[in-house]
């Protein structure tokens, strides 16, 4: 798969203080005149509401599709979601889209943005996701969170000050969101070396690189100082563009994600409020590693061990050393001010027990460690 037309079509990052107002040069630039801007209520207050007095300011033409949240309250990637970004666009007449927000909205928009051909514009109001580069929408379709072909955004402008009065949760679950980097490439190359999955290295290597640079700096991310914010959303972007790189969600989502996915699904058939997916991931990746080392530590599964396993698990048990250990990675969670436990999560026992059983089947093409467990 050749992925240097995704790459191409981004053109533009900037993060920096007043990024916002760089918005309007560059939709001068590209002839984008009649924009619309996509937001749900918390967003549009944010950054929503500013970037299009701007925008007018400056003689441009755009829309406003303040998105409806759900029955609970929350803005969901859904069928509903979409339709209702559909019904505002006026092909011929709408020339881009603006997502102003983090990861359900972009993931909205991108949907859209790919099904109609109109090119969007990423304005992140928080660094809490690592998809805002994404080439593919996690989208909830009858109650099941399936990753659907969509497209990155032709440009970023994440403006320092607006991600810096992100509520801290939403900066937690962004750390929470690349801690979960331990556990994937851990996975990647497993599922690499036992289930013959592509690999690539620099996307790997760029993954792990930006993961390091968060846990340096996570007391000043967990302070919101401005430097940690940029080195926060700086990982989050680049872990996003080895994602596209690479063509797929491999070096940053495997079985925490899964955890993750199936958490969520459950939620919604429930009828309860959402959780933050990168305070999701956290959790997921503490509990993932607590599993994971047991099982290296206890070689395994004595008996029932595959093939594959039973001939790499000195190469598995080395790169295990590479993952911290569960309480290593609740204590870096604490530090951001994310929830570090199910119980802070809001996670029953039932429910996780539930997902370590099925959650692989979320992804079932997927050869993580999670799911040779279950399969043993």
């Amino acid at each position: 798969m050749d992925n240097s037309l995704e790459i191409d079509r981004l053109e533009k990052i900037v993060l920096e203080a007043d990024a916002i107002h760089k918005v309007a040069p560059f939709l001068k630039e590209r002839v984008l005149h009649h924009t619309v801007i996509v937001a749900d209520q918390n967003t549009y207050d944010a950054a929503g509401k500013a970037l299009e007095e701007h925008l007018r300011s400056q003689g441009l033409n755009t829309e406003l599709c303040l998105l409806d949240p759900n029955e609970t309250g929350d803005v969901v990637a859904d069928e509903q979601s979409v339709v209702q970004l559909l019904l505002e666009v006026n092909l011929g007449v709408t020339e881009g889209l603006i997502a102003v927000g983090s990861g359900t909205i972009h993931d909205i928009v991108r949907f859209v943005s790919h099904k109609t051909g109109i090119p969007f514009i990423s304005v992140p109001t928080a660094p809490s996701v690592d998809g805002f580069t994404s080439a593919g929408a996690p989208l909830i379709i009858r109650g099941v969170k399936k990753t659907v072909a969509a497209v990155p955004p032709i440009a970023i402008f994440a403006d320092l000050n607006i991600l810096t009065q992100a509520p801290q949760p939403l900066i937690a679950a962004g750390f929470g969101d690349m801690l979960g980097k331990y556990t994937s490439l851990f996975d990647w190359k497993v599922s690499h070396l036992t289930g013959g999955e592509p690999y690539s290295e620099q996307a790997a290597n760029m993954t792990e690189q930006a993961l390091k640079s968060c846990v340096q700096h996570a007391a000043d991310i967990g302070q919101r100082t401005e430097d940690g914010i940029r080195i926060l959303m700086t990982a989050l972007i680049e872990s996003g563009i080895a994602m596209l790189l690479f063509g797929q969600s491999h070096p940053a989502s495997a079985a925490e994600h899964h955890l993750s996915h199936y958490w969520e699904m459950e939620y919604l058939r429930r009828g309860n409020r959402a959780l933050l997916h990168g305070a999701k991931v956290g959790v997921a990746c503490a509990e993932i590693s607590r599993l994971y080392h047991a099982a290296v530590d206890e070689g395994i599964f004595p008996g029932q061990q595959p093939e594959a396993l039973r001939k790499y698990s000195g190469q598995i048990r080395e790169w295990m050393t590479d993952v911290p250990s569960e309480s290593r990675i609740r204590e870096l969670l604490v530090v951001t001010g994310g929830p570090s436990t199910l119980e802070e999560l809001g996670i029953d026992e039932d429910l996780f027990t539930e997902s370590l059983r099925e959650a692989h089947l979320v992804r079932y093409n997927r050869h993580t460690l999670l799911r040779a467990l279950n399969e043993a």
